[in-house]
């Protein structure tokens, strides 16, 4: 008699599934989800190309695109887990031209400059930032269909000090040149479009206008509200004008805090009553061009939980006063988080990932999140900044997939765009040190619940669901699986399933 190795590995499975129940709590926690009980649709998930596409858009073809694969791919490899996370939007970095000046950019490091598709005679070189394009067509061919390009400075010819960064904590790019850098931001997408075949849906024309942006760490400018609200209007003209199709994305606030007041930032907060308020001053909610949402960063907002809470019911709150979405535009764990987690040193286990999944988990069911963006796709740097390290080699090297890539997963492989966030509610989570996060999604037919066991112990979980819904796979990620496959593992009760010890379950069915 035959025994194939996929039965096998399903018994041991089973086997060791039995193994831990054992172990798991003694009363299941009880979820229940309520379809008919919606909130935010979800526009997309993201991550950037910043800085390090440049080079490894260069690396050996098999490299390169196995890292590809990583992020975009939708694929299932033959165990049935996924081969990717598949995200759904992809950031491209519109470079200012430091890395053309070389050292006399000012910028020490020379992997975070930036190449510029204008020459010193202003025309277009489409041939520059050629390792970010590659990243771009190998999204495209994985199947992202958005693409969203960020402007951290105007290019160095239209700056006041002819840098890519600012002096002294002050706007570089004077009013009379609002215009030039409008059309150039035109001429971007349609250049890109014609180089890569790839249009960019969304242009981002600032960067945390709030930083000084001025110690020459990267390419920077700041901007206060005034200054934003009127090149802004100039970029909607602009793009009116020569059809340009993309919209405006504002403002990429270096944290929420000042999309809700005005904090250590004076001119440079309460961007949200300031750009979407028909009484202000610096009112550009009403211009075509303007995407109806605003961006902010979830950095240095997190920690503690109950602060984190209280700051995002408040923007929740404004959002649906203002009638507009929330971007979570811009993440990786920085700082020191209350002593929560420490944002030095890479970790490529699962700490950080469930650091990374409690965050993720607070911006979409508290903030509202419709859209989530992780900061640097690829990092060869001893941060927690990555979703993939790499070598710090320009031709050639190693990569490194970190669960923090695989937990980003759980949500994004699977929350499609133009989901909606349904209600879920945990009782009897005081069994447990750390309460399980429960978030669910429906998306047509297709249902999505994700679990967050922060916890050393197993969990046991009565999963509630209307009785015309059939849960079919669970995918896991924890220190020792990567988005693992496997049937729900269910308990002697057939409602209720095993939630391993420190890990992301992600659970999807459809509506029978």
């Amino acid at each position: 008699m035959t025994i194939s190795i996929k039965k096998i590995i399903s018994a041991i499975w089973l086997l060791m599934l039995c193994c831990a129940f054992a172990k798991g709590q003694d009363s299941a926690i009880s979820v229940k989800i309520n379809l008919s009980k919606s909130y935010q649709h979800i526009n997309n998930f993201g991550a950037s190309d910043a800085w390090l596409c440049q080079f490894i858009g260069n690396w050996p073809d098999e490299k390169k695109n196995k890292i590809a694969d990583l992020l975009f791919s939708a694929d299932m490899l033959a165990n049935g887990s996924p081969k990717g996370i598949a995200l759904s939007l992809w950031r491209f970095n519109i470079g200012a031209g430091s890395a053309q000046q070389d050292q006399q950019s000012g910028i020490k490091d020379e992997w975070r400059r930036a190449e510029s598709f204008l020459n010193t005679d202003g025309s277009y070189n489409w041939q520059k930032q050629a390792g970010q394009i590659w990243f771009l067509k190998a999204a495209k061919a994985r199947g992202v269909n958005q693409f969203l390009g960020f402007a951290n400075s105007p290019p160095t010819q239209f700056t006041i000090n002819g840098k890519a960064f600012a002096n002294a904590g002050k706007t570089n790019l004077s009013t009379d040149k609002y215009k030039a850098f409008a059309e150039y931001l035109s001429s971007i997408v349609k250049g890109i479009a014609q180089a890569s075949k790839v249009k960019l849906n969304y242009i981002s024309p600032v960067n945390e206008p709030q930083w000084d942006w001025s110690d020459g760490g990267q390419e920077g400018c700041p901007y206060n509200n005034i200054e934003i609200a009127g090149l802004v209007r100039a970029i909607d003209k602009a793009f009116i004008k020569n059809k340009t199709g993309a919209k405006v994305l504002i403002a990429e606030a270096g944290n929420i805090n000042y999309l809700l007041a005005s904090g250590d930032k004076p001119g440079k907060g309460n961007q949200l009553n300031d750009f979407f308020h028909p009484a202000s001053v610096n009112y550009i909610g009403n211009l075509p061009s303007v995407n109806k949402a605003i961006a902010g960063h979830s950095y240095f907002t997190t920690s503690p939980k109950a602060l984190a809470i209280k700051k995002r019911l408040a923007l929740a709150d404004s959002i649906a006063a203002r009638n507009i979405d929330f971007w979570q535009s811009e993440y990786c764990i920085l700082g020191d988080n209350a002593g929560e987690i420490d944002g030095r040193k890479r970790d490529l286990g699962i700490d950080a990932a469930l650091y990374l999944a409690s965050v993720i988990h607070t911006d979409l069911t508290v903030a509202n999140a419709s859209a989530w963006h992780w900061w640097t796709a690829i990092s060869a740097y001893n941060y927690k900044d990555g979703l993939i390290y790499v070598d710090k080699n320009k031709t050639d090297g190693n990569y490194y997939d970190s669960k923090m890539l695989w937990v980003l997963g759980n949500y994004s492989r699977f929350i499609r765009p133009g989901a909606v966030r349904v209600d879920a509610t945990v009782k009897g989570n005081m069994a447990l040190k750390e309460p399980l996060l429960v978030s669910a999604f429906k998306n047509g037919k297709n249902i999505t619940v994700v679990i967050v066991n922060q916890n050393m112990n197993n969990a046991l979980v009565n999963l509630n669901i209307n009785d015309n819904i059939g849960l079919l796979k669970s995918y896991t990620t924890s220190q020792t699986k990567n988005l693992e496959a496997n049937n729900i593992a269910y308990g002697k009760n057939k409602d209720t399933m095993l939630i391993l010890a420190r890990s992301v379950t992600t659970l999807t069915g459809v509506t029978k």
